[in-house]
């Protein structure tokens, strides 16, 4: 269980010596100066970096200016560079026989066509829009290997045919 504690091997402890309010106040005056005087030393950025950094951040000088270091010519140059950017063209692109198909079917072409086949004149540019319109078609169709002169062939052949059998066989 419980050892036995002698008495003359146990030394008290003596009572501790309460300190005035005078000693108070002269430690605390103590503590604060030594506490004051613990920090960095004043302008420890500008004066003394090689204490503090490390020698790879002292071995490259960094620049204090600040903003582009870029140099920016003062004088009047000979010739002023000046980007133009190009227009996106207003149409998309489309493939030839989608715009064919468009063409073909555009109701102004078709109003100014049926006013040069009724014998009317067009003004200069109406008959040049036409003129465009017209020659961008014929483009297409030869793009796509298509031409008006294989469609009238094909009927005369049609027509041909169809009078070769009345006179054959009359059916």
């Amino acid at each position: 269980m419980k050892k036995p504690t002698s008495a003359a091997g146990a030394k008290r402890p003596t009572k501790a010596h309460r300190k005035t309010r005078e000693e108070l106040n002269q430690e605390a005056r103590d503590r604060k100066r030594v506490k004051k005087h613990s920090g960095h030393s004043a302008g420890s950025r500008a004066n003394g970096s090689s204490a503090s950094g490390s020698t790879a951040q002292n071995s490259k000088q960094k620049d204090p200016r600040i903003g582009s270091k870029t140099p920016i010519p003062l004088g009047v140059t000979d010739t002023p560079v000046v980007k133009q950017h190009k227009p996106k063209s207003e149409k998309p692109m489309l493939s030839p026989q989608a715009e064919l198909d468009m063409l073909e079917n555009d109701e102004r072409l078709d109003a100014l066509l049926e006013r040069l086949e009724a014998g009317e004149k067009l003004n200069a540019e109406e008959q040049k829009w036409v003129d465009a319109k017209l020659d961008r078609i014929d483009e297409l169709m030869q793009q796509l290997g298509l031409s008006y002169e294989d469609d009238e062939d094909d009927e005369e052949e049609e027509k041909q045919d169809d009078m070769m059998r009345l006179l054959k066989g009359g059916n």
